[in-house]
This record gives C-alpha cells, structure tokens and sequence, in this order.
C-alpha cells in the first residue's frame, strides 16, 4: 500500500459565493481560525465589507470580483489570489443557485442552463485553475458546498437537484484522481440555512427550523486544519455531522488510510442482489 501522503494545514483559502449567505460566513470564519482569504463573487461592494470584516479579524483579503462560470474571469482570479497570498491551500465552492420550483417540463431552459453553468461549471473551473497549484505544492483541500439534492429524487427544482448531484461526482472524482498526490476532497451538505436563497424559495416557506451555518462553519475550518483529511471523498451533512464525529467515524473504518468502509458516505447504486457482478464496482464507488 502506498503512503499515504501529510498534507499541512491551510494558511490561505479561496471562496467562492463570498459575498454573502454561507459563503460570506466562510470566508469570515476562515479568517477567525487564521486563514488568509481570496473572495470571489460578482458584487465588489458585498466582497469589500467581507473583506474588511476578514481584515478585523487581522488576516489579508483579496478582492476578487468575478464571474464562475466565466473559464478566463476565473483563470485570472486564481492567478492574482496565488500572486498575492503566495498560493491557494484550500479551495471552497460555495457559489450556488436554484431554478424555479416546478417540474422540468414547465421549467425556464435558460434559467435551467444557468442553475447547471453555476453548480457545476464553476466549480470546475475553480478545480481546473486551482488543483494544479496544489498539487505542485504537496497537496492541497477543495470543499463543496453540496446538498440533500445530491442525494435524493426531488419533485421540482431539477436542475438544481442534477447540478448538485454531479458536483458530488466530481468531488469524488478529484478525491479518487488526486488523493495519491496529497489532494483532499470533501462535498459538504450544509443543512438548511437561513439564506436569500431559501428565503426565495416556496418549500421553506413558514419555516423556522433552521440548520445554523455555524456548524458549516466548524466541519470547513476542521477540514482546512486537516483534521478531517482521513474523511476525503466523503458527502457530510453538518445537520448531524461534527468534527468529533466525523473523526470518530473515520478512526473506526481505517483512519488515515483515505477512508470509510466503501459503501460509506459515498454516492453509490446498491447491487441488484447477491449475484450482481458489478456489486463489487457498485459499493466501491
């Protein structure tokens, strides 16, 4: 067996989203357990008042307005955040978007096209721009924003519910490409939170039961510590997932050796049945 590879903990990150919501408090958080932090969103005035809040808590921003989905806006993001904070450690997509909440065929394409572009373009434009630094460097941490729509059927919503299902994808494959090579992945479900975007949306309505983003907060900073790395390539949901759990539950399925039992906090289709010949390709997944 190969050794595994120590990855140390980050001293810079980049977040996506930055602006506000989850991403806004990410960034903030990141800052308070002592990560320098490159902001990426559209609106610069949002990103200046994060940033000023990143430099209270007495770590250097980067301001970074930029657009995603957009392959060059991202490449020249990436460079400056590398130019100016000495390289990216971790890297944290939390831009997102929802389409409307109606079935596919009465869906808007445009809007369709765009929720998809935002969920998943983005984060692999990031990845692509992002990850080969890392490597170069000795590794390096990439957080995905997920959801319980990676996970499950949903009646509207659909693009939405793809987008996030395929960001889970390509999380597990950089974890399953790059892991060898010191890079760790982690797809995080943060839960319901109180957002703009929950806000606009009509299945919340009423709601008052809120997943706080604190605990987002504490699995991102754990994983950018490193205290998290034996856990790469696994769908956490903070709404019953936390640090000590999640440290708890990786010692007992092997530790540092990059994970869980196989059929573990991965995206998987279950076997047919005791004579599935693909049961060992499906479960490993």
């Amino acid at each position: 067996m190969a050794e595994v590879v120590e990855v140390a903990p980050a001293r810079t990150a980049l977040v996506t989203g930055a602006s506000r919501g989850i991403g806004r408090s990410l960034a903030l958080g990141l800052a308070e357990a002592g990560l320098d932090v490159a902001l990426v969103a559209r609106d610069r005035t949002a990103l200046d008042a994060v940033a000023a809040g990143v430099r209270d808590a007495g770590r250097r921003a980067v301001v970074l307005p930029a657009e995603v989905t957009d392959a060059g806006q991202v490449r020249a993001a990436v460079a400056e955040a590398e130019a100016e904070l000495g390289g990216v450690d971790l890297l944290v997509n939390a831009a997102g978007v929802v389409d409307a909440e109606v079935p596919a065929w009465e869906a808007d394409p445009e809007q369709w096209w765009r929720t998809m572009e935002v969920n998943v373009r983005g984060p692999f434009l990031l990845a692509h721009a992002v990850v080969p630094g890392m490597l170069a460097r000795g590794g390096g941490r990439v957080v995905d924003l997920a959801s319980g729509a990676s996970s499950h059927d949903m009646r509207v919503a659909s693009a939405y519910n793809a987008s996030k299902t395929a960001l889970a994808r390509l999380g597990a494959h950089l974890h399953a490409t790059g892991f060898d090579r010191g890079l760790r992945t982690f797809e995080v479900a943060p839960g319901v939170v109180a957002t703009d975007m929950t806000a606009s949306m009509a299945m919340h309505e009423g709601r008052t039961d809120w997943t706080p983003v604190e605990r987002t907060v504490d699995v991102v900073v754990a994983v950018a510590r490193g205290e998290l790395d034996a856990c790469s390539g696994w769908f956490v949901r903070v709404t019953h997932d936390t640090p000590q759990s999640l440290r708890e539950l990786a010692a007992g399925a092997g530790g540092s050796s990059g994970g869980a039992p196989a059929t573990a906090r991965r995206l998987r289709v279950l076997p047919a049945g005791e004579g599935d010949p693909l049961a060992a390709d499906l479960t490993g997944r």
